[in-house]
């Protein structure tokens, strides 16, 4: 055994003795064995007796055990489960205090045998999870566990992890599970199990908690084609911010304004959107899931894209007269919206013919009367008396539509004067003879003429 004695007196705080063990390779559960010692005259503790285990001559990590009082002799276990192929080394440490008195380690024995007060941990495995999740890792022991012992998850460079839960099974297993809550990048690293118990300590191998981040993609989606209710895209993730292996994606789209939003999922790298509105702006982003809980990554830089306008449903309904004069016409119609229109842009014309001087007049004029709750419209400049064709029309960039077609006779109108020069008269004895020619506008049916 190893023999170590240090005399703190005249020594100032902080200084500090090593003793090392040899490398340790063990196939088989066994048990290192040591006594210590630590008193000073004076009651104030002469320094700190820490107890490291270094594996496969990697960083020597926090203390496993450590003391600062005894009094007496007394004796501690370490139950170490680093086995085979990896290798470990026990380093016993001396820190002072400033006070003077002895710190002593004595029959240090690797035994071939399980521990008699210390719990034994079996093999620790390594645990991978997404970054925001839980990392649980399962601490299996053989021995007893008693209410006094302390037990935590110890890492290297990276925090502790409090237990969570314990689960006996019998006298000789139990199953202490430790967490690592909203695990990120930074808690990544190894962590072994332990166990402090009134007899020494218990130490597992080393296990790598490894944090992946979900997938991001870099790039939006690209635009393939565009119609009036589709768009085709090309996912355009093969370049990812995040970890990998992809195991699905989705194809996230929402209305630039408004709240609507739709996800579907993909199989393919490039995918049809259907049912979309016309003349519409979407976003349309990526979403790529990796293995586990919270694999999927946050939506990819957004894609922006207008649908086309389709074909308007119809033409404008119930076309009606509101009022008729001699020389004008006022019609209204049915309201309609962007349903009717499908698209945002459009325009009404309101278009008539009428027979004038003997040959087809053919007149359009643009109504902007079309957001209104009452639409109407006033024709005027026409002729009284006169049949006058009326249709509407309705046209967005992408086609048209027509209203029926309304057939409204202007009003009569007072007649334009006899032309003088057509007056004739046959004078006789007892009368004159009065001839003339017809006005030239009658602008009705003449009902009398006055002399």
């Amino acid at each position: 055994g190893s023999f170590m004695l240090v005399n703190t007196s005249g020594r100032f705080a902080g200084q500090k003795a090593h003793l090392l063990l040899p490398h340790l390779k063990e196939n088989d559960t066994h048990c290192i064995d040591f006594h210590y010692y630590v008193s000073s005259k004076s009651g104030s503790s002469p320094g700190t007796l820490n107890v490291y285990v270094k594996v496969n001559d990697g960083p020597i990590g926090n203390p496993v055990w450590n003391t600062s009082t005894t009094g007496t002799w007394n004796r501690a276990e370490l139950a170490i489960s680093t086995f085979w192929p990896n290798f470990y080394q026990v380093v016993f440490e001396v820190v002072t205090s400033g006070h003077p008195g002895y710190v002593a380690i004595d029959e240090v024995k690797v035994l071939g045998h399980p521990c008699t007060k210390t719990p034994h941990f079996l093999r620790l495995q390594s645990v991978e999870v997404n970054a925001g999740q839980f990392a649980t890792f399962q601490c299996t022991a053989n021995g007893r566990t008693n209410t006094g012992d302390r037990l935590w998850l110890q890492g290297i460079y990276v925090r502790d992890a409090p237990l969570k839960d314990i689960k006996v099974f019998n006298s000789r297993r139990f199953v202490a599970l430790f967490s690592v809550v909203n695990a990120t990048k930074r808690d990544a690293g190894n962590y072994r199990c332990m166990i402090r118990t009134e007899g020494g300590v218990g130490v597992s191998n080393y296990a790598e908690l490894i944090v992946k981040e979900p997938p991001v993609p870099i790039a939006p989606p690209q635009l393939s084609s565009v119609g009036a209710t589709y768009l085709w895209i090309q996912l355009n993730a093969n370049s990812i911010n995040g970890d990998g292996p992809i195991v699905q994606r989705e194809v996230e789209y929402r209305t630039s304004s408004g709240s609507w939003y739709d996800i579907q999922p993909v199989d393919s790298t490039s995918y049809k959107i259907g049912h979309l509105d016309p003349d519409t702006e979407y976003e349309i982003s990526v979403l790529l899931t990796r293995p586990g809980e919270g694999g999927t990554g946050s939506p990819g830089p957004a894609l922006k894209t207008r649908t086309k306008c389709a074909d308007p449903m119809r033409g404008p309904r119930k076309l009606e007269v509101v009022e008729i004069k001699s020389r004008q016409i006022t019609i209204c119609w049915e309201p309609f919206g962007y349903n009717v229109t499908r698209c945002h842009r459009y325009n009404l014309t309101v278009h008539y013919r009428y027979q004038a001087g003997g040959q087809e007049q053919v007149r359009e004029e643009v109504s902007w009367d079309t957001e209104s709750s009452h639409p109407q419209h006033t024709i005027t400049s026409l002729s009284p008396y006169t049949n006058v064709s009326i249709k509407l029309v309705l046209m967005n960039p992408e086609g048209r539509k027509e209203s029926q077609e309304l057939v409204v006779q202007t009003d009569e109108d007072v007649p334009s004067a006899v032309p003088l020069e057509s007056i004739q008269g046959s004078t006789f004895e007892e009368k004159i003879f009065l001839q003339w020619r017809e006005p030239a506008q009658t602008y009705g049916v003449i009902t009398l003429y006055e002399v």
